[in-house]
């Protein structure tokens, strides 16, 4: 079956009460998964926060500006670091990329039992002199309860979050994706008990995505009862890393002249490897004599 593009949407609804994105995201994640081969619940963790962290990129103004989303948890998976930027460009790791779980009581990939407690930190990088960071307790593990937290506590946007991953049988993956709704200030309370009805019996997002659902009309049936007007539409996003050679080469320099001298002596190539995408980058002993020699200058 040929996958369709990956790409962000963003709304707003209700004559501006809400604010509104979705995301499919199917491919940059099954590119995750291939690049870092990590096991289904692992998958469906890491998937869920790229594609959670591509809606909150897709809220920032500037080109320069870049958000990082990290979890530090006790479960077996013990972190996830996502990076995202205001064009869909996601790169993102697990510290353990396989865990194996039995499946939860309800027969699912039992992601909040790799992640359990822990916590959540939200950095924003938008040009100050600091970046902005909030942080949150998880709330349940299961990352779109824990951001829905964070928006309320952090930011205090009230906010629904849904994400979802559906794996194949051949643990590839077959959809990916979610969608954020957030309340304006002063939102109507007909307007806010309508959504809440209409949020509880809306189906999951990766039923929704495997009924070939785009993120438009994925917005527009929840949304139903109030004119949705897109602002953005095809917003691509993808598994895109900027690493390479040259930057990675910076780890190097940073050892500095004596340790660089050890592993000449060694006469053995160094191999560093970016966390972010699994790429892994080759430094014969010409190379590290030409670092070292360029820390005289």
């Amino acid at each position: 079956m040929e996958q369709k593009e990956d790409y962000i949407v963003r709304g707003i609804a209700a004559h501006g009460q809400i604010r509104c994105f979705a995301i499919t995201c199917r491919n940059l994640v099954e590119e995750a998964r291939t690049r870092h081969n990590t096991s289904p619940v692992v998958t469906a963790a890491l998937g869920r926060l790229l594609a959670g962290g591509g809606m909150m990129g897709a809220m920032m103004k500037e080109k320069q500006d870049l958000l990082t989303l990290q979890i530090q948890c006790s479960g077996p998976i013990e972190g996830l670091t996502v990076t995202a930027d205001a064009f869909g460009h996601l790169k993102g790791y697990a510290k353990h990329p396989v865990v194996s779980l039995p499946a939860s009581k309800f027969g699912k990939l039992d992601v909040g039992r790799a992640i359990d407690l822990g916590v959540l930190t939200v950095i924003k990088d938008i040009g100050l002199k600091e970046p902005y960071t909030g942080q949150v307790q998880l709330v349940s593990g299961e990352i779109a309860e824990d951001l829905t937290y964070y928006f309320a506590t952090s930011e205090q946007t009230p906010s629904s979050v849904a994400l979802g991953v559906l794996m194949n049988k051949n643990n590839t993956v077959a959809q990916a994706g979610g969608y954020i709704l957030q309340l304006m200030p002063e939102t109507k309370e007909e307007v806010i008990s309508t959504l809440e009805k209409r949020l509880a019996d809306i189906e999951p997002v990766t039923t929704l995505l495997s009924k070939g659902h785009t993120p438009e009309r994925m917005l527009r049936e929840i949304l139903e009862d109030f004119d949705v007007v897109f602002s953005e539409q095809n917003i691509p996003a993808s598994f895109s890393c900027n690493c390479s050679k040259e930057r990675v080469s910076k780890v190097l320099v940073s050892l500095g002249s004596r340790q660089l001298e050890e592993l000449i002596e060694e006469n053995e190539p160094v191999e560093i490897n970016c966390h972010f995408c699994n790429t892994n980058y080759h430094f014969n002993k010409d190379e590290l004599i030409k670092i070292k020699n360029s820390l005289k200058r």
